[in-house]
């Protein structure tokens, strides 16, 4: 399937988790992950899976990344936030309103320290779980 997984954070737990679902999901790696914005624009993706370490309010070079998140670029778009309900419903409406569809279970996360990189056993089932729901909801 083709899919990207994109972060937009200085957080280690959450680069981590990002190649984790990038190991476990993607069947194409090169290229798959990347930071937001990505070196290589999203074309005709099955699925996006965004991780973002937002405040209530996100940065607004990835509120403009999300508004150019149109069917063609991306059919599904999922969400991993480390931050606010309110931050997370600024992107979310953003790549609605560019016309793709977003998964509805948004999964929310604690990123924790800047230098942490670990990832507990918890964690790593609540994102497999989750990926898994992910999956069995795409368009």
């Amino acid at each position: 399937m083709k899919m990207r997984v994109l972060y937009s954070t200085g957080k280690g737990k959450i680069k981590t988790i990002a190649q984790m679902i990038t190991d476990n999901y993607a069947t194409e790696k090169i290229n798959c992950m990347d930071k937001v914005p990505p070196a290589y624009s999203c074309d005709k993706e099955r699925l996006v899976v965004m991780l973002v370490s937002i405040s209530k309010d996100p940065d607004n070079s990835l509120i403009l990344f999300c508004k150019e998140l149109t069917k063609a670029r991306a059919a599904n778009v999922a969400f991993l936030v480390d931050g606010p309900a309110e931050g997370a419903k600024v992107l979310i409406d953003a790549v609605k309103e560019a016309g793709s569809n977003v998964i509805d279970d948004v999964l929310y996360m604690k990123g924790g320290l800047p230098f942490l990189k670990g990832v507990k056993d918890d964690e790593k089932k609540q994102v497999t779980d989750w990926m898994e729901k992910v999956m069995a909801n795409l368009k």
